[in-house]
């Protein structure tokens, strides 16, 4: 491990370029691309520090909070971690391989990508509590139950991170259950990427969507508990399409400053 910035390759600056509304990215997206680049080009391992966010600011001639705003979606990404006081590392994790596994760089504002994204989880997760239903052991049917009580809890309370929590381990917890290691493995990546959504705002509040989410959580439930493949299937659909239009909607709003039809 090395725990002196690398003394690697230049990162590229920013290209500003005109062109239409629809083709924009967030400078942000921009700039995590550019860290990847950098750590790939300077061929640093897991463990390496990477140059501060002031030095990373002034190299790419941005602005700190740009790239505070990118290490959030490195970090969700799990490409990069954050120590309190000693600086910015590249990641170690499992994370690492996310990116050239799923066939390149996820751009967690752009709609096609969340799109694409949805479909996938759509086609994993119903499949994972459609088995869940025929295969979870008693133990199993506990956890899941304890993650969706513990969904509720947040709402009720307004406590946003018990939400999130209780949501992650919910669907990690159906997914277990299918007793499918390949699933699982799947429906895990998948979420990581979709966090790099939630770490620039979406989803940091509680509002309708939470609680739907806890009444379509209970669904899926109830439907693994009876032993109902088929309309485990089914809820789990209906929760990730609700979902994936308040990505939607939240994406437009925040881009466009419109909602989406």
């Amino acid at each position: 491990m090395n725990d002196t910035p690398a003394a690697g390759p230049a990162l590229p600056v920013q290209a500003t370029t005109g062109g239409e509304r629809k083709d924009y990215r967030p400078g942000y997206e921009i700039v995590s691309e550019q860290i990847l680049e950098y750590i790939a080009a300077a061929r640093l391992a897991p463990g390496d520090r990477l140059p501060t966010e002031v030095d990373l600011a002034k190299t790419l001639d941005t602005s700190r909070a740009v790239v505070r705003e990118a290490v959030k979606i490195l970090s969700a990404l799990g490409r990069v971690r954050a120590h309190k006081g000693r600086g910015l590392f590249v990641a170690d994790d499992e994370g690492m391989l996310i990116t050239s596994r799923w066939g390149g760089f996820f751009r967690p504002v752009d709609l096609d990508h969340v799109l694409m994204l949805f479909d996938f989880r759509k086609v994993q997760e119903t499949a994972a509590a459609s088995l869940a239903a025929t295969r979870a052991t008693p133990a199993e049917l506990r956890t899941i139950e304890l993650a969706m009580q513990q969904c509720r809890h947040g709402v009720v309370h307004g406590q946003v991170e018990v939400f999130n929590q209780g949501d992650e381990d919910f669907h990690t917890a159906v997914a277990t259950a299918s007793h499918n290691t390949f699933l699982l493995s799947a429906v895990r990546d998948a979420r990581r990427l979709q966090r790099q959504s939630s770490a620039i705002g979406i989803h940091d509040m509680l509002g309708e969507g939470a609680q739907a989410a806890v009444e379509e959580h209970e669904a899926i439930f109830r439907a693994i508990r009876d032993g109902r493949p088929d309309e485990a299937a089914a809820a789990t659909a209906v929760h990730l399409d609700r979902t994936l239009e308040d990505y939607r909607r939240e994406i437009q709003r925040r881009l466009f400053g419109q909602t989406a039809p």
